[in-house]
């Protein structure tokens, strides 16, 4: 699907925002690789380099266009001091500004990612493996439970029960409660909803302009 101009104009004035970094300030607080003027970000376990050039994946291809933003924002929103230690899980809708974001989050992360896989937990097991997601040992009662290195210190929890004779499938994404301390409330959700795409496509998916 060809790409709307206004993605394109996005896309250019975030690499020129980068392109300003001193990426040696902030490659220490983020736990990143720094390449010369290119950083390099594993995003769910896929390295992405990222420079005022451009943004490219494993395969040298640009990404779809709510990694490129998310990717941005997280070399610009670099905290100047490293936050608290994460010490729980915080559903999303928990967070302070959440709020006009919530709706969008539950159906574009969540609600997907139940009605894809439901009575097929062996498939979402092998689908969050192939993106670095591991065994969980929160003490949570559940199905599935897989925790994702999103990024360098921003990781997430996905809690998935599969249907029975009384409920639906259902899954919930949960959060470190220092993850806003990283990222805004906008890519917290885009985050979420990658992850949904890539867990039903795999992360060669590069149809649309999400």
């Amino acid at each position: 699907m060809e790409k709307a101009p206004v993605f394109d104009e996005i896309y250019k004035n975030y690499l020129a925002d980068v392109s300003a970094i001193d990426l040696n300030l902030v490659n220490s607080r983020l736990g990143i690789e720094v390449d010369e003027d290119t950083a390099i970000i594993p995003f769910y376990g896929i390295p992405h380099r990222v420079s005022g050039k451009g943004i490219i994946d494993a395969q040298e291809r640009r990404p779809i266009h709510a990694v490129s933003v998310i990717l941005c924002k997280y070399l610009l929103l670099c905290p100047k001091r490293e936050p608290p230690a994460a010490s729980e899980w915080v559903k999303y809708h928990n967070f302070k500004d959440a709020a006009p974001f919530a709706g969008g989050f539950r159906n574009t992360a969540e609600q997907p990612i139940s009605r894809t896989f439901s009575g097929r937990p062996e498939d979402l097991k092998q689908a969050c493996m192939a993106l670095g997601g591991l065994p969980s040992e929160a003490p949570i009662s559940c199905d599935l439970a897989i925790r994702f290195p999103a990024l360098p210190k921003l990781n997430l929890l996905m809690l998935f029960n599969d249907r029975d004779d009384e409920f639906p499938a259902d899954c919930s994404i949960l959060f470190e409660n220092h993850s806003d301390a990283y990222l805004d409330m906008e890519c917290l959700a885009m985050l979420g909803m990658v992850l949904a795409v890539w867990l039903k496509n795999g992360p060669d998916y590069r149809a649309g302009n999400i």
